[in-house]
């Protein structure tokens, strides 16, 4: 017995002793000071060691020491690091504050890993939601991005209500294909197609020396994003950071995750905003003597009625009603969130209304697996009015600058008369329709699988699924009692009705090992593949000679039908591998395998490689320099492509009929079965540092993108049968630096100041060009347009002129390649700056962005119709005629089909982009209320610049970017002032 005892207490001893030798705990909490609520996720380390845990959902954590005493470093991104000395066991809460920089912002480096931005080797450009929304309500997404990150150049294609840009990241990225970026909203590939209504039967806007039939002024399907539900916005501007997308990243990448639910207590919140919306500016009417009242043929002494007054000068009011849950608790967190917007035009019978929910849920089952998933449902109406180019004199703009103000256009008895123009835009405001109706569904699905855990070694599998459909009806009505449908040979009355279908869905797995090894290096690499499948089915129907009132199709003498099928399956791999070694030297290198159905040869694989390297300098213990912050060089090399458009490959064919019998005949363009994707390269480097406790923090990149395999199209021999083809003819150069500055110029407890600038400039040039040099994108070289030329800015405006009026040694020197175009501007900007104050008083928030673009030029051809009908604004001021003699209207209308110099313009403005004052009320104000806010906001409610028409942020040819600085009559631009209520339960 004794003995027995002896070996247990013997046994015990091995065992307990021990543990309290090596096993001492310490728990603690960890708190988000902000809101005071406990911080999940947070890492805390025994500092020196690979020794450490991770909070739980409660804020939670738990450590087994073996001596002390120990310094624990807690870190969560967007927070400040924290360093704590502990001295013995217990417990230890800390809480942690919001970062004062963005340094600690987490930010993509890859399909399925991130990093802090301080270990980033990219400039990417970050914009939480309270950039986005926090200042004024936003009609889309679109709109929300002016002027917040270096780098782009974003265009409004109109004022029409709905929405509608054209962006572009760091110039132009290609002569014909569709630069637009990329947009993945929470792993969803989201379309952002811009579709045409048809409506060029009745416009015959494609008739006037452009073929294109994009001049329908359509909105983009981005702006069915509701920019209150998005938690965060990343832009991967060139393709040393976008490389990780591969073929559709030549226009950059736009990252958008939506909001979900936090730790604590649910979070309701209701707000309320109602807006007045009014015109920018209008531009009146021309200063007429009766002499020249009487020239044009009108009577003596007439009444003088603005119609563009009556057409656009209205204040609208519009309404926008939000309300959102959120919550989180243990494994489970949930955003609920839905929004409904109501925008009237300022043109009767124009509006735009949105409807959209959304439902974010995550559910975490155990230790090792999770899932998250997101649901948006929108469905939207824009009535966009009837504007842009229009060569039959029909669209509202292009007839109201023939239309005279001593005309009376009013109805009698119900009827309309036609009025001098050819077409009464009292009428087509009316009784036309114009409208898009969207119903779409955005859903994903995101699961981690932890598939090994050890001190040193994780291994987790990473699913990812996403899927986007929508249907958009468009409906344009042009009854058969318009007055210029009254001639027998007329059309007699048209209906269009419009339906595409899209669809896009995309699945990814990754495997993502993460290995700490005790020397301070860090690996994390990632390999998975991809499948992404897209279709878009588009069929147009028009109807002509409508039946009496009717606009059913099928009431009609004549219909015909367009239909457009666009499918495309793309896949691929990507592998990359992250090395840290103490957040002091951060490199990474990468690779993207790509193949889609869109190119030449279906099963070819193209390949684009990444490699990064940062270095922070200020971890290295020799540092010793306590003015400066932080300090990190870094350099970035990427490739990235834009797939062949889908017809490229093949030879489109013609409908015939002869004889009685149908068939198909080849069209002039040959099929290439050899097209390839084009691809850019880019090297982006630069310089992170900030000064004074980070106060002052500052960003410098210079990038050097360059785009080869240019998508031209090139004559070949018309015995082949064929007149052109498309093929990868060229090379084109980006070249530019980008500036930031973040200041946090006072911070006590009842006063602070931010302040933020930016400042960015591109430069472009076609460095190699295998076909002869080509004009594109305008209407007709002696109206302005672009000139794609070897050695030259791919941006450059250039038209014909008159050789009378010049020496043959100044048309030696302005056109020394005897082509017989002069180089009259370029659409590319100076350089664009923006300037963010946030300034807080007690209770008191007051908010402003201002937006400066120095140059870049636009094709104004309004102003060239308004000359011709002699109706222009400023048509008798004087200034611009060198002689002297001419009144501008008259010099301006001398020079038209022959010089374009008078009608390309500077487009530079500077814009208040965003204003906005609130006040928080006191919190014991009503019972059941956390926080009421009130404000009042604006919209562009101040704009500067010398541009001779509504707006220069204008684009007749929606989001082709190549074209989109030519303006032909569009739908004024207005500002905005908003009331909101904001309250939170």
């Amino acid at each position: 017995m004794n003995y027995t005892l002896s070996l247990k207490l013997l046994l015990f001893s091995f065992l307990f002793i021990p543990l309290l030798t090596f096993s001492q705990n310490v728990t603690g909490k960890i708190m988000d000071g902000s809101t005071n609520l406990p911080l999940a996720g947070a890492n805390v380390i025994i500092k020196g060691t690979n020794t450490g845990a991770q909070t739980d959902f409660d804020g939670n954590f738990s450590l087994n020491v073996d001596s002390f005493p120990v310094t624990l470093t807690v870190s969560s991104l967007g927070f400040e690091t924290v360093e704590q000395v502990v001295n013995e066991p217990g417990v230890v809460n800390i809480t942690l504050k919001e970062s004062a920089t963005a340094l600690n912002e987490i930010v993509v480096t890859g399909l399925a890993s991130s990093t802090k931005r301080s270990n980033s080797a990219n400039a990417v450009a970050s914009i939480s939601a309270s950039d986005l929304t926090g200042v004024t309500v936003q009609s889309g997404l679109d709109g929300a991005l002016y002027g917040k990150f270096n780098g782009a150049e974003i265009k409004a294609n109109s004022g029409a209500p709905g929405g509608g840009i054209s962006m572009r990241l760091r110039g132009v990225t290609s002569i014909f294909g569709d630069q637009q970026p990329l947009f993945v909203v929470d792993g969803v590939y989201v379309d952002n197609s811009s579709i045409g209504l048809g409506n060029n039967v009745v416009s015959q806007a494609a008739g006037g020396g452009n073929p294109s039939t994009n001049q329908d002024d359509a909105s983009n399907r981005i702006a069915d994003i509701d920019p209150e539900d998005i938690e965060s916005v990343e832009i991967l501007k060139g393709a040393s950071a976008a490389a990780i997308y591969g073929s559709r990243a030549a226009g950059g990448v736009v990252i958008i995750k939506t909001k979900r639910g936090k730790q604590g207590k649910p979070t309701v919140q209701f707000s309320q905003v109602v807006g007045l919306r009014s015109p920018t500016q209008l531009l009146g009417l021309r200063d007429y003597t009766q002499a020249q009242i009487t020239a044009l043929g009108g009577p003596s002494n007439p009444v003088l009625r603005d119609y563009e007054a009556e057409l656009f000068d209205h204040t609208r009011v519009s309404t926008t009603t939000r309300f959102s849950t959120s919550g989180a608790k243990d494994d489970t967190d949930y955003f609920l969130g839905a929004t409904h917007r109501d925008e009237p035009g300022l043109v009767d019978n124009t509006g735009y209304t949105k409807s959209s929910v959304r439902l974010n849920v995550g559910q975490r089952f155990n230790d090792w697996l999770d899932i998250y998933v997101t649901s948006n449902y929108i469905n939207s109406k824009a009535d966009r009015g009837f504007f842009n180019n229009g060569n039959a004199n029909r669209t509202v703009g292009y007839a109201l600058a023939f239309t005279y103000p001593w005309e009376d256009l009013s109805p009698v008895n119900g009827v309309y008369p036609q009025g001098g123009a050819g077409s009464n835009v009292l009428e087509t405001v009316a009784l036309t329709t114009n409208r898009e109706e969207v119903n779409r569904f955005i859903g994903s699905a995101k699961s981690n699988i932890k598939l090994l855990t050890t001190d040193q070694h994780r291994l987790k599998l990473v699913l990812e699924g996403g899927f986007d459909q929508y249907t958009l009806r468009t409906t344009s009505i042009f009854p058969k009692s318009l007055s210029y449908f009254a001639s027998p040979t007329s059309l007699g009355g048209v209906s269009i009705s419009g339906t595409t279908i899209n669809t896009n869905y995309n699945l990814s797995a990754f495997l993502v090992h993460n290995f700490d090894l005790d020397n301070g290096l860090s690996f994390t690499t990632q390999l998975g593949s991809f499948y992404q499948d897209f279709d878009r089915n588009t069929v147009i129907t028009i109807a002509t000679g409508l039946n009496g009132s009717q606009t059913n199709l099928g009431q009609s003498t004549n219909v015909s039908t367009q239909q457009i099928i666009r499918p495309q399956q793309d896949t691929g791999f990507f592998v990359q591998e992250e090395i840290n070694y103490n957040d002091q030297i951060i490199g990474t290198i990468g690779l993207r395998g790509d193949k889609s159905t869109n190119n030449g040869d279906a099963n070819k694989m193209y390949y684009y490689p990444k490699a990064n390297l940062a270095v922070n300098i200020h971890k290295f213990d020799f540092w010793s320099l306590d003015e400066v912050s932080y300090l990190k060089p870094r350099i970035a090399y990427g490739e990235a492509g834009r797939f062949s458009n889908f017809n490229d490959r093949f030879t489109p064919m013609n409908p015939q009929f002869i004889g009685g019998q149908s068939g198909l005949s080849p069209g002039n363009l040959r099929g290439n079965p050899n097209v390839g994707p084009e691809r850019q390269s880019e090297l982006e480097y630069g310089l992170d540092f900030g000064l004074l406790d980070s106060r002052l923090n500052f960003e410098i990149s210079f990038y050097n993108k360059k785009i080869d395999d240019l998508l031209i199209q090139s004559q070949v021999p018309t015995t082949t049968g064929f007149t052109n083809q498309v093929v990868n003819g060229g090379e084109l150069e980006n070249k530019g630096i980008e500036l930031g500055l973040n200041a946090n110029i006072m911070e006590k407890d009842d006063f602070s100041w931010k302040a933020g600038i930016k400042w960015w400039k591109n430069k472009s040039e076609v460095t190699r060009l295998d076909v002869p040099s080509f004009t594109t994108g305008g209407f007709a070289a002696s109206l302005g347009t672009f000139l794609i030329q070897e050695g030259k800015s791919a941006t450059q405006i250039v038209g014909t002129f008159d050789a009378t009026a010049f020496t043959p040694e100044e048309i030696a020197a302005r056109d020394p390649e005897g082509d017989g175009f002069f180089v009259y501007g370029n659409a590319e900007p100076d350089f664009q700056m923006s300037w963010f104050n946030e300034i807080n008083y007690k209770r008191f928030d007051f908010t402003f962005l201002w937006h400066w673009k120095k140059g870049g030029d636009n094709i104004n051809l309004t102003t060239l119709l308004y000359d011709l009908a002699g109706t222009t604004w400023d048509y008798n001021d004087t200034g611009l005629d060198p002689s002297g003699q001419l009144s501008n209207g008259d010099y301006r209308a001398s020079q038209a089909f022959v010089n374009p110099d008078p009608v390309i313009e500077d487009a530079g403005y500077l814009k208040l982009r965003e204003v906005g004052v609130f006040y928080t009320l006191p919190s014991d104000l009503i019972k059941y209320a956390n926080q009421i806010r009130v404000g009042v906001s604006g919209r562009n409610l101040i704009n500067i610049f010398d541009y001779n028409s509504y707006d220069p942020e204008v684009s007749n040819f929606g989001n082709n970017v190549l074209g989109n600085n030519v303006e032909v009559t569009p739908y004024p631009t207005s500002k905005f002032v908003n009331f909101h209520l904001n309250v939170t339960f």
